[in-house]
């Protein structure tokens, strides 16, 4: 690891914070919506992520994974933003129920006549709309994993979370959005049953 430059000046830190922290935008933006579920609580999530990760600059380790940092401080101010409104809800975890779930689901979709879905329909603002409908502990996990391309480790590291919930999680999440998919090419009009 690289140690900070101790005589550092003010413009070369600013260099420093935009060149390392700033290209990161795009992706906290992402995440920071999907903790917040709506783009406008996210934008504000991920300024309020980018003023505090700038004024700790000092505390960040040059040659670290700047994109977890800055995921852990979003997800911390996040954090306190639920705990300070009070609106933690618990999610269970049941995997028997999931796997239940999925099957039930796959055979819906074979009853109703869209199991062709994804070769018949250009799905990427469904899909959009459909992980921001996912309750938070689910989206985040997506928004991560899936769309960020994180690891399961990696993700666990970012929420401290163990590896088992990052996975149960993620797989009730894509059962939630195969069940909107499946909706979503009904009401599109693709169902090849009445």
């Amino acid at each position: 690891m690289v140690d900070q430059p101790a005589h550092e000046t003010t413009a070369s830190r600013d260099a420093r914070f935009t060149t390392e922290a700033l290209s990161w935008l795009p992706e906290i933006t992402r995440f920071a919506r999907a903790l917040a579920g709506n783009a406008p609580d996210g934008d504000d999530l991920a300024q309020e992520t980018f003023l505090r990760a700038f004024r700790s600059w000092s505390s960040y380790m040059p040659g670290t994974d700047c994109r977890r940092w800055l995921t852990t401080i979003c997800r911390n101010i996040y954090l306190t933003r639920v705990a300070r409104d009070a609106l933690v809800q618990p999610v269970g975890d049941d995997a028997d129920l999931d796997t239940f779930a999925t099957v039930q689901s796959r055979q819906h979709a074979r009853d109703v006549g869209v199991d062709h879905l994804f070769e018949r329909l250009e799905l990427g603002s469904a899909i959009s709309e459909a992980i921001m409908r996912l309750p938070e502990p689910y989206r985040v996990v997506v928004q991560l994993v899936d769309v960020d391309g994180m690891t399961y480790d990696d993700a666990a590291l970012c929420l401290d979370l163990p590896i088992g919930t990052v996975r149960s999680r993620l797989f009730r999440a894509r059962r939630l959005l195969q069940d909107a998919l499946i909706d979503h090419a009904r009401d599109a009009g693709l169902s090849t049953t009445p």
